[in-house]
């Protein structure tokens, strides 16, 4: 396999378009077309397709970018240690909930005393399986129902689903709240579509409760925030800590979410990574102490 043509593919796999990759080699379109294509020719099998007017990577050609990516990782941190030069980041996939209310205690002590710089990638959990297995991401961390094939999956923590309302609303004064506690109530839920959507909708219906749409949002602090302006009500992750104002209540009957700690088993991870990844596991449940 010919080294300079697996990285030039792996610079075109990052922009999916010969013009655009052609310049970043600093090269002419056809040398660039001509390289990928004798790579294709010397792994016999197609790397990309066009959908369109948009060129997609094959699942081959995905398996094809993550491992130049990590050639041309392990070159570069090879030619840097001998030359004494810091390392690469390390780059950590992951949610916006999770970067607010999981990952926290564990970032700031990697951040304390770095191995290598880190690169934090926000992105949904559909997002964060694709970037670890492209090879863009070292690490990720998303709520998945069932672990992505092709990749290493570790549970990092379990938690349960909370009802979230004002400190002075009539459940409050209850320890856990139950689905019939929402019949009849606008609800502040996430997009149509959504996974967390779908699960509720799915148990309130087999629990025979209605409910109304109050508003649609994007994300656990919208959702607290249209809480606190009286919107509605809204059911949030465990993790979620609400705002001056409000008060989660935990409702058993809805089951939650499962945090998966993400790689790819074949990678060869950097010292950094490594490091991120025991911190990770180390920490795992300090959010149930904040």
């Amino acid at each position: 396999m010919n080294l300079e043509r697996l990285a030039s593919f792996s610079v075109f796999s990052e922009h999916l378009n010969f013009t655009r990759a052609a310049a970043a080699l600093h090269m002419t379109q056809p040398a660039l077309h001509a390289q990928v294509k004798r790579l294709s020719g010397e792994l016999g099998v197609t790397l990309y397709r066009r959908e369109g007017r948009r060129l997609v990577l094959t699942p081959q050609g995905l398996e094809a970018a993550a491992f130049a990516r990590e050639v041309s990782e392990r070159c570069a941190r090879f030619e840097g240690s001998l030359r004494g030069e810091a390392p690469g980041p390390v780059v950590l996939a992951a949610g916006e909930g999770s970067y607010l209310y999981l990952l926290g205690t564990a970032l700031r002590a990697y951040l304390a005393a770095p191995a290598a710089p880190l690169t934090p990638l926000t992105m949904n959990a559909e997002g964060v399986v694709a970037s670890l297995k492209s090879g863009e991401a070292h690490l990720g961390v998303a709520a998945l129902d069932t672990a992505p094939p092709g990749l290493q999956v570790e549970t990092l923590t379990a938690m349960e689903l909370a009802l979230v309302m004002p400190a002075d609303h009539p459940l409050a004064a209850r320890r856990t709240a139950r689905l019939s506690d929402l019949r009849g109530a606008p609800l502040v839920v996430p997009p149509a579509g959504r996974p967390h959507r779908a699960l509720l909708a799915r148990h309130l219906a087999a629990a025979g409760v209605e409910w109304s749409v109050a508003v649609e949002a994007h994300g656990w602090p919208l959702m607290m925030r249209f809480v606190s302006l009286g919107v509605g009500l809204a059911v949030v992750n465990g993790c979620c800590r609400p705002p001056e104002g409000l008060v989660s209540r935990p409702i058993p009957a809805l089951p939650g979410p499962r945090y998966l700690l993400l790689r790819r088993p074949a990678r060869q991870l950097p010292p950094a990574a490594h490091q991120l990844e025991r911190l990770l596991v180390k920490h795992r449940d300090a959010w149930k102490r904040s």
